[in-house]
Order: structure tokens, then C-alpha cells, then sequence
């Protein structure tokens, strides 16, 4: 295999200071105008070292050495060296007060004023190790790995390069990891820090690869960490409530399994096919069960085990369904997206599997649709999903034909109901006269588990059939969030905003909580150009409206501009020094998330 590497700076040679959170000497940074000579004092500059003496020419003779002052005779035998004393004291004052004026202290480890914190990040922001550093890593990876008998578990392979830092769904700024690193267990992760922290070099971590922020890209090169091996369903109590499984794990797998053996229980959170659940617990992620069920941040996650940058591990709580002791460190980690610790277990709560039943209904306007699904949940149906598509959606679903059947090709709500047949006749009946009032019309209500899944087929197949409405496109699928009575004037703003410009686009999304997702196509550079700019407005348009750059996607590299933006500098200035605190080498996930933490690139200078 290759061991092509990322092109990096030689760092100046001088020794590491290692890392300590007690200390912001500590860390080795950049643009210190002097050396600290006690971490105890860390903004006290040393004094100035004293000039050096001049030089004399070659073969010059040395001046015979001055007599001893007298103290005989005049009683100003010392006014000379008085005057000298005073002007080197004052000279050393003058040269003493331009250190200190111009010394700029490190970032802070405690929470300090945002603006202040921000002013000595952008000052000392943090570096990593030279070329010769990767390469050492690379190198103890490979050994290690080797003695283990898994040497094929190290690359430096091209095709796993790219696999492991760009994404075929994800128009961020990508780059590729140095070196990948298939782990399969916890120790194995605390191997992979440990190394990682000797020659200071970054760790990405990976796992399912289905983020669409960026999530992912080694910007500054470095070690890509893989968990996909650490697939494994640990354990299911079902009296419990409850399953624990490796980070690997996908959830599609963990219900199929729950299902194969008998066990009516399932885990509800839903995000796009393939992902797994460190990386869920990664992004805070949901999906369309989110307003039956929550998100991420809700209870579902019961607890997490976490190789901290330390390199040590930790479990966050018990496996009791609820706790009070203390604040919750699980729900540190969930949305971290991988910069405060890496997951190696989870803990997830599950909830009962009850029979469902879907409709689809059809609205003159978005206004309508988001009206009647906020009366029908309001109203205490049973409503497990409701989605929104646009008319434009539901076109794309009958020409992709991947649902097996044709729908009215105007804006419609598709909704999933929970409960049994003879509470659904009831229920169908109540929700037709809701919907009636906003103007509904064609509403179907399925009579059986198959009619289910056939009406809902439409909403699965949105995404791809989304493709078929130009030739040879690409997609730039992005999300937002609203508050729920927001949501309409979103959609109508965006759409407006995307036809204007010329962008062919669909938007649909979890109208119950207020999550909307937008699908730009485009062909060429030119037109992604275009979404680019329309992404950005969509964003700020959302924030504007009391919501959030993202609902369930993340923040990766991609939305990490807009993050002070919609909580402050306040709230962001907290997140950044929770993450100097647990790592001030800043190895873990980095260009992720912190808007004023911009590790320098060895190959930028």
C-alpha cells in the first residue's frame, strides 16, 4: 500500500512541552513573543536578558581594566555610577514595559470574558507536528498494528484515503486523512490517542461515513479512526428497556435484530440509512419519528463510554432509566461530533413496537399543510411521523417511480399513526375532518400493515427520486430548523429565493418539529456556486426566524461560521473552553464545530 502523506510544514526544531489542562503553558503555541519560564505564572514574561557585549576587531588589545573607584578625596567618587545605575534601570523599565505591552498571554483554560478568549485564541492558535512527526505516528501505528497480527488494519492506501475524507454528498471543503486506522475495541482507541499525543498529530473520527456537513474531512491531515469494525450488539435487556452496542453498529441492524429475535421493542431514532450510532450520538441526529420520539438529546442514549483525549476512559452514568446525581455527562458528548472524546460503547434506550398505519393528504399551499399538522398534533392523535413534501418532491417521486405507485403532484403531508386497528378506525375518521378545515383533500388512510408501507414508500423514496429531475445532476441536500408556526414562512422565502436564482430544488422535511430539509440540484460548478450562496441565505433565514443552522444534520465543518451567529459569542465562548480544557492539543475532530479555534495548517506557512 502507498504511504503517500499530506504535504506538511517542518515544524523549528525544539522540544515539546507536553500538554496539561492545568496549565496554558503548557501547550506548545503559536506567535509567543517569549518563552515562559514557570507555569505558575503563566502572564508574567521573564525579564529581558542583558545586552551582549560588543565586539572587538580582530587582533585588537583589550583595554587595560579601570582602577577601583577611590573612596578618598571628593565625596561624589560614585555621582558616575549613579548616573549609569539610573539610566540602565530606566533604560531596562522602558525595554521591561514594551515586553509586557506587547506579550499576549495564551487562550485561557478558565471561562474568561468571549471577547478577550477569543482575542488570545486567534493569537496562540494551536499547531501540530511536523512531517517527520506524521511520519513517526505512521510508523508506531503500522508496528503496533503489526505485532497485533492486524497489520492490514493500518493504510495508507489511496482509495482508503479518499474513501475516509471526501464525501460523494457533501460540497464542503474536503481533505484526506494521512494515514487510516481500523479499530476494534476500546483499548485499541486509547492506543490510537496515545500515539496520536506523542507526535501531536490529529485524529478524525469515522465510522458509517453518511455525514453531510463535513463531518468527517481531515483538514489537517492525520490519523482517520475507523470504528465500522466495532460493530457488535453487546447486549439487549429486554426487560430493561434497553441494548448495548459498539459505535459500528447501524440502526436499521440493531432493530433487524431485535426483530429476528422476537423482541417487540425498537430503537426510534431514524436519521438516513447507513448511519451508525457513534456517529448518531455524534450529531444529536433524529428523523422523521422525532415527534413522537425526540431527538439524540432526548433520553435515548442512557449512557456512553469514552476514550477521552487524555487517553483515558470513562463511563458517563449507570444504566438506570434516570438520574439525578450530578450534572449529565452523557449529554456532553452527544452533538460533540467527536471533539471532546471518541465512543467506543453506547447504551440506548428502546421503546415498544406498535402497529402503524399511514395517510396521505394533499394541500393548496404550505401555509395549509403546516396549519393541519399542527392541529392534528396538538389534538392528541397517535401521530408517530408527519412529513411535508412540496409539490415539486412529489413529481420527482412519481417520474423516479421508485415508489411503486402515483401521487397528486401538489403539496401533501404523509403521516404515521401508532396504534391498533380498532383505535385506527377512529382515528382516520377524527383526523379527515382536521384536515378538512385547512383545505386537505384526497386523504388516504391505510387499512393494512402492507397499504402502510405502500403509502409511506413515497416519503422513503423522496431523496433519490429527487435525482431523476435532471440528467446527470448532483445533489446539495442541506437542513434547517424552525419553530413549528415558522415553518411557512420559510419554505415560501427559500423557494422564492431558489427560483429567482435558477435553482431546480425540493423541500420537504419533519413538519411536526419544524425541521426542513432543501435538495439543490445542479451540474456544473458554476451552479453549485449559486446554492452555495442560496444555502447561506437559507441559513441565515432560519436563524432570523428564532431556529437553528441545523435540526439534525450537524455542524461539521460546514455550518460552523453561522454558530455565533445563532447562540452568541457568550455560548460559543463556553463550548471553546470546555474543549481547550479536555483538549489543548486540539487533536480531537478539529475544523469542526469552534468557530475561533483555527489550527494552522503545517503546509501554511
Amino acid at each position: 500500500m502507498s504511504r503517500t502523506l499530506q504535504p506538511l510544514r517542518v515544524l523549528a526544531s525544539r522540544p515539546l512541552i507536553r500538554a496539561s489542562p492545568s496549565s496554558a503553558a503548557s501547550v506548545r503555541l503559536r506567535r509567543n513573543p517569549i518563552r515562559l519560564a514557570s507555569t505558575s505564572s503563566p502572564t508574567t514574561p521573564p525579564p529581558p536578558p542583558p545586552p551582549s557585549s560588543a565586539r572587538r576587531p580582530p587582533g585588537a588589545v583589550p583595554p587595560a581594566p579601570s582602577p577601583p573607584p577611590s573612596r578618598s578625596g571628593s565625596p561624589f567618587w560614585s555621582l558616575p555610577f549613579f548616573l549609569l545605575s539610573l539610566i540602565g534601570a530606566a533604560g531596562a523599565g522602558f525595554v521591561t514595559h514594551k515586553l509586557i505591552s506587547t506579550y499576549v498571554p495564551p487562550p485561557s483554560f478558565s471561562l474568561i470574558d468571549s471577547k478577550r478568549a477569543k482575542e488570545l485564541q486567534e493569537a496562540h492558535q494551536p499547531e501540530y507536528g511536523s512531517k517527520a512527526d506524521y511520519d513517526s505516528a505512521i510508523r508506531d501505528l503500522r508496528d503496533l498494528w503489526e505485532a497485533k497480527g492486524k497489520s492490514d488494519n493500518v493504510s495508507t492506501d489511496e482509495d482508503d484515503l479518499q474513501s475516509h475524507g471526501i464525501s460523494d454528498w457533501s460540497y464542503h471543503p474536503a481533505h484526506r486523512p494521512t494515514v487510516v486506522v481500523w479499530v476494534e475495541n476500546t483499548k485499541e482507541v486509547q492506543e490510537v490517542v496515545r500515539i496520536a499525543t506523542r507526535w501531536r498529530v490529529p485524529i478524525t473520527p469515522f465510522s458509517g461515513g453518511t455525514s453531510l456537513e463535513g463531518h468527517f474531512s481531515s483538514p489537517f491531515g492525520g490519523i482517520s479512526l475507523d470504528t465500522s469494525l466495532m460493530d457488535s450488539i453487546l447486549s439487549v435487556s429486554a426487560a430493561d428497556g434497553s441494548a448495548t452496542v459498539q459505535p459500528g453498529v447501524k440502526w436499521e441492524d440493531l432493530n433487524a435484530h431485535l426483530a429476528s429475535q422476537g423482541i417487540p421493542l425498537f430503537f426510534p431514532l431514524d436519521p438516513g440509512p447507513g448511519a451508525t450510532i457513534g456517529g448518531m450520538s455524534g450529531t444529536g441526529c433524529s428523523g422523521t419519528n422525532a415527534v413522537r420520539y425526540g431527538t439524540a438529546k432526548a433520553e435515548w442514549f442512557l449512557n456512553l463510554t469514552v476514550v477521552l483525549p487524555s487517553g483515558e476512559v470513562i463511563k458517563t452514568r449507570q444504566n438506570a432509566r434516570k438520574s439525578s446525581a450530578g450534572w449529565d455527562t452523557t449529554k456532553l458528548f452527544i452533538g460533540a461530533e467527536g471533539t471532546l472524546g471518541i465512543v467506543t460503547e453506547a447504551t440506548v434506550r428502546l421503546a415498544p413496537l406498535l402497529p402503524t398505519k399511514c395517510a396521505v393528504v394533499t394541500f393548496p399551499g404550505v401555509e395549509e399543510a403546516v396549519r393541519a399538522a399542527t392541529d392534528v398534533v396538538n389534538a392528541g392523535f397517535p401521530v408517530q411521523c408527519v412529513e411535508f413534501l412540496d409539490g415539486r418532491t412529489m413529481s420527482a417521486i412519481n417520474k423516479g417511480g421508485l415508489a411503486g405507485r402515483q401521487y397528486k403532484e401538489i403539496d401533501s403531508l404523509f403521516f404515521k399513526f401508532q396504534g391498533t386497528d380498532a383505535s385506527m378506525s377512529e382515528v382516520s375518521k377524527a383526523v379527515q375532518k382536521v384536515v378538512a378545515k385547512h383545505g386537505g383533500k384526497h386523504f388516504e388512510f391505510s387499512k393494512s400493515d402492507k397499504e402502510a408501507q405502500d403509502l409511506w414508500q413515497g416519503r422513503k423514496a423522496a431523496l433519490w427520486s429527487v435525482l431523476s429531475l435532471k440528467e446527470d445532476a448532483r445533489v446539495w441536500t442541506t437542513d434547517v430548523c424552525v419553530p413549528i408556526s415558522k415553518i411557512a414562512p420559510l419554505v415560501r422565502e427559500t423557494t422564492e429565493d431558489f427560483e429567482k436564482r435558477g435553482i431546480l430544488a425540493c423541500h420537504f422535511g419533519h413538519v411536526g418539529d419544524g425541521n426542513v430539509h432543501s435538495l439543490a440540484l445542479f451540474t456544473n460548478d458554476e451552479e453549485l456556486a449559486v446554492i452555495r450562496e442560496a444555502v447561506h441565505d437559507m441559513v441565515h433565514r432560519a436563524i432570523r426566524l428564532g431556529g437553528t443552522c441545523t435540526g439534525e444534520h450537524g455542524v461539521g465543518n460546514g455550518k460552523t461560521e453561522y454558530l455565533e451567529e445563532e447562540l452568541g459569542p457568550g455560548t460559543v465562548g463556553l463550548m471553546e473552553t470546555v474543549k481547550r480544557t479536555l483538549d489543548p492539543l486540539n487533536l480531537f475532530n478539529p475544523g469542526k464545530i469552534y468557530p475561533n479555534i483555527k489550527p494552522v495548517h503545517p503546509s501554511s506557512t
